[in-house]
């Protein structure tokens, strides 16, 4: 439970709902695990698996470089300026932003190899960069959740925060929305499932229900099934 936030995750009122960014963490924590084991399970010289799965790393890759370049411009600016005392913190975040997208350079120098070629060899080291680009990431989301949200929830006005969020959906192609919104619900309570529905559009809800589960579901159990995955809601 964030400091903002009731027993069940919803906001308790006044102050920017920072439990919502714990959700979407728990997105890149699923996917960066789920991505090594992918690439591992393409055989050798599979190179139309291969290009399935290095268009969903693309994707992973280029949802993580925006998540950060929103909290880069919008949040650490404002904590600087009105939680100076803690600019120790903001700088550490930075820091691993930075560590990040390195180890994603790494990355990105073997998933092309591995892409038209599916060499075991490639894919191998790939899977390998992509796990130390895991262990990154998930210091980064810990110290992020336990240091620093409480001081957004302190210091950013709920206005400041859901800008955050409007900025993030604006820049999603319109024929990824629905995976997006998949991919936050699948690890969601009931209660943060119905608080992220509810901000949608009455027509972005109905599409969900219409089309947007079952597409969503399509797309897991075909990118997952060489892993034997689990059912999505």
């Amino acid at each position: 439970m964030t400091p903002n936030s009731t027993p069940s995750g919803l906001p308790a009122g006044g102050r920017p709902h920072t439990h919502e960014m714990v959700v979407v963490h728990r997105v890149f924590r699923r996917e960066s695990a789920l991505l090594p084991r992918l690439v591992r399970a393409v055989p050798d010289g599979a190179s139309a698996r291969a290009g399935e799965v290095a268009a969903y790393l693309d994707d992973y890759v280029m949802g993580l470089h925006h998540h950060h370049a929103l909290e880069d411009e919008l949040i650490w600016p404002l904590l600087r300026e009105r939680a100076a005392a803690r600019d120790d913190l903001v700088a550490r975040m930075e820091d691993q932003h930075g560590h990040i997208d390195r180890t994603l350079a790494a990355v990105g120098e073997w998933a092309p190899q591995w892409r038209g070629s599916a060499d075991s060899v490639a894919g191998q080291e790939l899977a390998l960069a992509l796990e130390e680009h895991r262990l990154a990431l998930l210091d980064h989301l810990d110290d992020e959740e336990k240091l620093v949200l409480p001081l957004v929830a302190e210091h950013l006005t709920v206005a400041e925060w859901d800008e955050v969020g409007r900025r993030g959906l604006e820049t999603l192609p319109k024929n990824k929305v629905m995976l997006a919104l998949g991919a936050i619900l699948e690890d969601a309570t009931e209660d943060e499932r119905a608080y992220f529905l509810g901000r949608a559009p009455l027509l972005g809800r109905l599409m969900w229900r219409w089309v947007g589960r079952r597409q969503y579901t399509a797309f897991c159990q075909a990118m997952r099934a060489p892993l034997a995955g689990g059912t999505v809601r």
